[in-house]
């Protein structure tokens, strides 16, 4: 080989791949598979897929993989990862001596390849005693706003806060627990993408603008955990938000049980928030189509699906946040799962905020928290789908 032709060989390979210490496996993975690799921005990219037409995969079908080997690299992970699923891209983390940073993100075709890859890659021996870290990645677009003044509505935050940074969405109110007419004294806000939202982020930091002459906090929303469609179509208790605070139990069941008399089972209701338990799944259906944004004692009730999550990530929230909780009951004999309101919500409430939104915790009412856990101890379903109360 001339050395003009060294030169053009070396020219056709990507910036990235040139020059790595592992350059002809990675070429080689390239060649096989069809898909391009480039660097820019400290990450390596693998993909998409070749021949790949129409917008990228949505929401969901992203995952993280951390504890990765410093020289392990795309021709080692790909094998792997492809095991469960057709891969759309790679994006492996790189420092600028060559070897990755410990970490990357993988994106599949389908939602359902990723939550495979969650449930049987974590903890894949990718080297002898080398154990990868798989979980869901989420592609963060919403920002939680402390220190907004409690008589502002949601119109007036959104007009504010599209003043000083781009891309805004939407914003999320809750109205107060005690006065309908005043906010919680915080907000989310939805951008339209996760580089919008950091850009908000850091322009928003605390010093540097205020809002109506406030001093605000900024951090990030914990976004929803996602719950698996198979559990979620089993669920047969409703969450219902915003009620007044003297709205009995007595006044929910009458009201959630008019459709067919006798089908709710059980009410459990704390401060603004209820859990309504139905004998059916199509009970509980037809009662959340038929009261959701109606007004109950003249406040507008949001009614959703509770959202069962998985126990043992439950409990690993409460260690998060030191909680004490009453003792629940564990069978061993089948999964169980504890139901949770919306992570605003449980933020409000004194859920492990320390996990959701970071150093924002002084603007949450503490004093609900052993009476919230005590109520969460009670409430769990069975793989069946069954509520068990402790």
């Amino acid at each position: 080989m001339t050395a003009e032709d060294s030169a053009s060989h070396h020219d056709a390979i990507p910036e990235g791949v040139a020059g790595a210490p592992n350059e002809a496996a990675l070429m080689a993975l390239m060649e096989q598979s069809g898909y391009g690799m480039v660097q820019e921005n400290g990450q390596r990219k693998y993909g998409p897929p070749p021949g790949w037409q129409g917008p990228s995969p949505p929401r969901g079908c992203e995952i993280f993989v951390g504890k990765i080997p410093r020289d392990v690299y795309e021709d080692e992970l790909v094998p792997v990862f492809e095991t469960v699923g057709r891969i759309y891209e790679m994006r492996l983390m790189m420092d600028f001596d060559g070897k990755n940073r410990g970490y990357a993100f993988v994106m599949f075709t389908q939602k359902h390849e990723a939550k495979r890859a969650v449930r049987e890659l974590n903890n894949f021996e990718i080297r002898p005693g080398r154990l990868l870290g798989v979980c869901s990645s989420v592609d963060n677009c919403r920002l939680f706003i402390g220190g907004i003044p409690k008589t502002k509505k949601r119109e007036e935050i959104l007009e504010e806060v599209s003043k000083v940074t781009e891309g805004v969405l939407d914003v999320i109110v809750y109205a107060s627990a005690a006065d309908k007419m005043k906010n919680r004294g915080f907000a989310f806000v939805e951008y339209e993408s996760h580089r919008a939202a950091a850009m908000a982020r850091r322009k928003l930091m605390p010093g540097r603008i205020q809002l109506w002459g406030h001093q605000i906090a900024v951090d990030w929303a914990e976004p929803e955990i996602d719950v698996d469609e198979d559990v979620m179509e089993t669920v047969k208790i409703l969450y219902v938000r915003n009620l007044m605070i003297e709205t009995s139990e007595d006044i929910l069941r009458q009201t959630f049980g008019q459709f067919n008399p006798g089908c709710v089972e059980r009410v459990k209701k704390i401060r603004d928030y209820a859990f309504v338990h139905f004998a059916s799944r199509e009970d509980a259906v037809v009662a959340m189509d038929n009261l959701n944004g109606t007004e109950i004692e003249g406040s507008r009730i949001e009614v959703t699906l509770a959202k069962p999550v998985d126990k043992e990530q439950y409990t690993r929230y409460q260690k998060a946040s030191k909680a004490t909780a009453a003792p629940t009951t564990t069978d061993n004999t089948q999964q169980s799962y504890v139901y949770q309101c919306d992570p605003y919500t449980l933020t409000y409430y004194g859920y492990p905020y320390n996990t959701l939104i970071g150093p924002n915790r002084e603007y949450f009412i503490k004093g609900w928290k052993p009476l919230f856990f005590s109520l969460l101890s009670q409430i769990r379903l069975n793989s069946g789908g069954n509520v068990i109360l402790d």
